[in-house]
């Protein structure tokens, strides 16, 4: 009987195996020297991250969540503010604000690139917003709009140029939300780079993965730097003295020596997924079911996950399940919709496009390793799949 061929989501056993000995000797490195909080691998990954990202500072966390936690704690945001951002993200970018008390404001999102679109904030800036004595207000809560919080998701950097001008107009800070899209860039300028913070994670399926969590705070100012490395112990400064409630978030040393050692490689990573969704796109082409991304042509998509549209997702999925092939959805409940934020008083409705594409997204296996046969497997259950829905009809 012939072995039926896999193609899981994402496969890291495999990256491991091509690596491992690299991998292996760096984690000895450590347990060998003992220093397991903020040892010297941490120092060094914030140099090479710094380096890598073209930004002046890069200050290491526990993780993506927490950089976004600690990026707006260092701006202030509190319960007087307010926070614009998408409702089709990862849990974490709204709760960040939520979770300092302030209130997230939604906007929906561009239906092309699934990315928060320009124009709907402009439009919720001008509707429900003034602005006072140097400052944007919202009209009905009288909450201080701070911050916006643009998504670079799936690996796509959003019009960051649109947006730069929309945050210097009302005078709001911008914290970039770049947790899937380390080396993506728009106008050839890095994403996280373009406001006062971007956050950066490394938790395992990302195209920086560590072996658990860990996440990076990018800005261009020491101030705030120095803020979040504050924040990042406790707001302590020197040790033991508190100027801030602060957290405990700090990047593990065994995790920097892991990324250290994966950080050489992530260039070639990116190329080979950026290869893998073109090759996709090409196959794609005539298949009426399935949409491929739509990439900015202004934009770099480093290809975090490559998601397309499809109207009978459940039977797709079941189709290729069967087939051995790993999908997932990002994100089937827009946020807007969870149970959690049901204070937020937002309604089915209030944000068609990202609704819609909670219906629609789906996202097909691109990690670097993917094989030839493995893609091709892909595309063929994608085409079999509309073959047959094209018979039915």
């Amino acid at each position: 009987m012939a072995r039926i061929m896999k193609v899981p989501l994402l496969d890291l056993v495999n990256q491991y195996e091509d690596i491992q000995q690299e991998l292996n000797d760096a984690l000895l490195n450590v347990l060998k020297h003992q220093r397991g909080i903020l040892g010297p691998e941490v120092q060094l990954l914030e140099q090479e991250i710094s380096a890598f990202c073209q930004s002046r500072f890069a200050v290491s966390v526990a993780s993506g969540t927490d950089a976004l936690l600690l990026s707006l704690q260092a701006l202030g945001i509190g319960p007087h503010s307010g926070v614009i951002t998408t409702p089709f993200t990862f849990f974490a970018t709204v709760s960040s604000v939520v979770r300092l008390g302030a209130r997230p404001f939604l906007c929906d999102i561009d239906p092309k690139t699934y990315n928060l679109d320009p124009n709907a904030v402009e439009s919720f800036l001008k509707r429900e917003c003034a602005r006072d004595k140097n400052k944007t207000i919202h009209k009905k809560t009288r909450k201080v709009i701070a911050a916006m919080i643009p998504v670079h998701l799936y690996g796509q950097s959003a019009d960051m140029k649109a947006f730069q001008k929309i945050a210097n107009e009302w005078n709001i800070a911008l914290v970039e939300d770049a947790c899937q899209a380390i080396g993506a860039t728009f106008e050839g300028q890095q994403a996280g780079t373009w406001g006062e913070f971007g956050a950066l994670s490394f938790y395992p399926s990302k195209n920086l993965g560590s072996l658990g969590d860990g996440g990076m705070v990018l800005t261009q100012h020491k101030d705030l730097a120095d803020k979040v490395r504050i924040l990042r112990v406790h707001g302590s400064d020197p040790k033991y003295h508190h100027k801030w409630v602060g957290i405990n978030s700090r990047l593990d040393t065994l995790q920097a020596a892991l990324l250290l050692v994966k950080l050489k490689y992530l260039g070639r990573w990116t190329k080979k997924r950026q290869q893998h969704a073109q090759f996709y796109d090409e196959k794609f082409q005539n298949i009426e079911e399935v949409k491929a991304p739509v990439i900015d042509s202004r934009a770099v998509s480093v290809f975090n996950q490559y998601v397309v549209r499809v109207k009978n997702r459940s039977q797709l999925i079941a189709h290729l399940d069967e087939r051995g092939i790993g999908t997932e959805i990002y994100y089937p409940v827009p946020l807007h919709l969870q149970e959690c934020f049901v204070d937020l008083e937002y309604k089915k409705g209030d944000f068609p496009h990202a609704e819609k594409a909670a219906h629609e997204v789906l996202a097909l296996p691109i990690y670097p390793e993917l094989t030839d046969e493995q893609k091709t497997l892909v595309v063929e259950e994608v085409k079999s799949f509309s073959l047959k829905k094209t018979v039915v009809r």
